[in-house]
């Protein structure tokens, strides 16, 4: 055999082997593919379920409290706001979403007759109020969030200044997810009726956040909740 038929055949081998090697890798990406879209099935589902637990857990304990009926469904809504607003990335804002539909959980451990008073607390009853971020935290840390949700609602009514509670952190001590949620929070509640008083109008919960932006709030977080509402955001 010459070199030129030897080479020839060289060629052929090397092309049915090309051939079947395609063959391989086009199959090996289609078997991926696969996995990697039923993957993302299981995903999603995951996601639907913890947010259907979430949605539960949260009607336990607005069952309990009717005067804020919806309020941590508004709270969550305006803190995702604000986050988009900030541009964090899309974790961060689904730990905020989840975060925030649950940071009043520990009042559901706040005697019923409490929350829904319609006069002013005294001191004890003011104290136990302040307990139910501490509460929160015990109920959601053994729960395997995919984010510190459990350490967020133990923060969301600490202030920049250290004037909040339960332990009265100051700055970057508070996490920005914390951060967020405490001045959405603060606008919902006053900007809506409660059993002691009145709604104080949204005019007022701006007024309350812009005087403390710096202080009391971040004042990046204040400037984005207050665009919102310039731009027509209604809670």
């Amino acid at each position: 055999m010459c070199i030129r038929d030897r080479l020839e055949e060289t060629e052929k081998i090397l092309e049915q082997y090309r051939d079947r090697l395609e063959e391989k890798v086009e199959l090996r990406t289609r078997e991926l593919t696969l996995a990697r879209d039923e993957l993302a099935k299981n995903l999603e589902k995951l996601r639907r379920i913890m947010k259907g637990i979430v949605l539960t857990i949260v009607r336990m304990v607005e069952a309990k409290d009717p005067y804020t009926a919806g309020h941590q469904q508004r709270v969550s809504k305006l803190a995702v706001a604000i986050a988009k607003k900030l541009g964090l990335p899309e974790d961060q804002v689904n730990c905020i979403e989840t975060a925030s539909i649950l940071h009043d959980i520990g009042k559901i451990n706040v005697p019923a007759e409490i929350l829904t008073k319609p006069g002013k607390l005294d001191d004890i009853e003011f104290m136990l109020i302040k307990m139910h971020s501490a509460t929160g935290y015990e109920i959601l840390k053994s729960i395997e969030f995919p984010w510190p949700v459990a350490e967020i609602v133990l923060q969301h009514h600490e202030r920049m200044d250290g004037g909040g509670y339960p332990k009265g952190l100051k700055g970057d001590e508070i996490s920005l997810e914390a951060l967020i949620i405490g001045v959405a929070d603060v606008v919902e509640a006053m900007a809506t009726h409660r059993p002691y008083r009145p709604s104080l109008g949204i005019e007022a919960a701006l007024s309350e956040i812009t005087e403390g932006a710096g202080k009391r709030y971040d004042p990046d977080i204040v400037n984005a909740c207050i665009a919102l509402f310039e731009e027509g955001y209604e809670l």
